[in-house]
């Protein structure tokens, strides 16, 4: 499965464009504009599995800050800023990484 199966590329494009700079990445911002704010909570799940790399479960630190190159390789890499803010904003337990079951839970 891939994230084209999922989001519109021409949405994630777009949604990639708008935080080409960095530090303007506002996941809240990211998710509608890929269109991701408004997918089932199973194509949620199927969006964070893809984006999980290493298969725990979890998206840690390591894997959000390539979080943008996973929806388009040449994309940028986020700020530790970004990263640390994207953790805390889904991190509701505070172990530094981001489950599934908060992802689909936190307003998007």
């Amino acid at each position: 499965m891939s994230l084209t199966s999922i989001l519109s590329a021409d949405d994630i494009q777009n949604a990639i464009k708008d935080c080409e700079a960095p530090d303007t990445f506002c996941y809240k911002k990211f998710f509608k504009l890929c269109g991701l704010s408004s997918k089932t909570p199973k194509e949620v799940k199927d969006v964070f599995q893809i984006l999980d790399e290493d298969n725990s479960g979890y998206i840690e630190h390591s894997e959000l800050k390539f979080f943008l190159q996973r929806f388009i390789p040449s994309a940028r890499t986020l700020t530790d800023a970004e990263t640390k803010s994207f953790i805390s904003a889904a991190d509701d337990d505070s172990d530094g990484k981001i489950g599934v079951e908060v992802q689909i839970q936190t307003e998007i």
